[in-house]
Parts: structure tokens; sequence; C-alpha cells
């Protein structure tokens, strides 16, 4: 069974110099359970992808099916409740709410889930165990380094136990063993939970830890390995 797919996906923004396309006929396939890595040089539309395929950016032309919902025919709510309720997107600028505590962000996106006060608030114990940052829990965002910034937004991503998780740099801001450590919990989510990953990464190593490799250059896929 396909997680998503899409078909000659095609983005563009126009600015004083004419069109500029972002994405060009993109076609991909991404199979339940499966861990991919999207890779290519600064400028090439991997952030761009990602944040299509998350739902959070629209796109000019072409088709995107997600779950077997045609989100290209859904209107702006209807693609904000399918990301909310499926999607875990790790930031790179890690997109944490300023005025909410570490505990306060995590338990945010459980409420949309709806689920009680008592199992939220053990839910966000765990994942604060889960990643080491429980003495870290009534700090602000600013108050904390840039890597334990995206160590919380990594656990937010994940704490709604997400049926796609996208990873836009995940360990750019950490240092080696905390992104071998993150590595291993994205390999242990996607092999005993099933969890299908999509992560954009500069490293080779971290590119190895998937199961299949999609290059971009120009907005556009150039190869799928």
């Amino acid at each position: 069974m396909n997680m998503l797919s899409t078909n000659r996906i095609t983005k563009w923004v126009n600015s004083g110099f004419g069109r500029v396309v972002l994405l060009r006929d993109v076609n991909m396939t991404i199979a339940d359970g499966e861990f991919v890595s999207i890779m290519g040089p600064s400028g090439s539309g991997k952030s761009t992808l990602l944040n299509v395929l998350g739902m959070l950016d629209d796109f000019n032309e072409g088709e995107y099916e997600f779950m077997g919902q045609p989100v290209h025919k859904l209107k702006s709510k209807q693609r904000s409740d399918l990301h909310k309720r499926n999607i875990g997107f790790i930031f790179q600028a890690y997109h944490l709410i300023d005025e909410l505590t570490v505990a306060e962000n995590l338990e945010a996106p459980l409420v949309y889930h709806k689920m009680k006060p008592s199992e939220r608030k053990a839910t966000v114990a765990d994942i604060l165990d889960r990643f080491n940052i429980v003495g870290k829990k009534d700090l602000y965002p600013k108050q904390l380094s840039g890597g334990q910034q995206q160590l919380a937004g990594i656990a937010r991503a994940l704490i709604i136990k997400p049926k796609l998780l996208l990873a836009d740099e995940p360990t750019g801001n950490l240092n080696s063993k905390q992104g071998e450590e993150i590595m291993q919990v994205f390999t242990t989510l996607n092999k005993e939970e099933g969890m299908t990953i999509i992560q954009v990464t500069h490293s080779e190593k971290n590119a190895g830890y998937g199961n299949r490799i999609i290059n971009l250059l120009d907005g556009m896929i150039v190869n799928q390995l």
C-alpha cells in the first residue's frame, strides 16, 4: 500500500525577474513503511518538496494523493486536519512556540487529538525521558541551546506517533553522538513500529539509514536509488 504519491507536481513563485520554478514535474511514490532520504545541493527544492508533502505549502500544478486522499482537491481545513492527524514534521528552524514551555510545546499536538489531560501528562513525561530533556521541561525555547531546541522539536513531532514523519535536516544542530542517537530512534520507529519516514539530509551517513535515496537537482528528481 502507498503512503503517498505525486504526479507531475510543479511549484513556482513570481519574483521581479519573472517566474522562479521551485519544483518541476515531481513524480514519486512512497510505500507504507518506507524510510526514504532526499538529497541534493542547496537550492535544489528539498525543503520545498517536504513542505508540499506535509501539506504546509501549496503547489501550482499536478496531483498529490496521501493515504488515498486527493490532497489537490481538498479544502485547506481538510488538508490541515489530514496533516494534524497523520504527520509529524521536524523543522530545520525548530518552530517551537516561544510563549510555551518545552512541556507545553510537547503537549500542544495532543490537545488536538482530544487526549485526556492525565494521558497527555503521562505521554509528555515519557517522551521527555526518551530524549533526555526532563530537566528542560519548564524552560522556554529561548532558554535552550540550538541542540536542545532541536531535540524538543523532534520529540514534539513524534509525540502523536504519526503515520508519516517528515524530517528536514533533523540532526543539523546536534552533536555527532546526539545525531547518531536520533537516527537510531528513527530506525527503531521505522523497523519496529512501521512508521514511514522521509528525511532531507546533506549527510551521506544519515541517508544510509534509509532504504532509498531520492536525488533532487533544480527542483527535479534526477534519480531514485
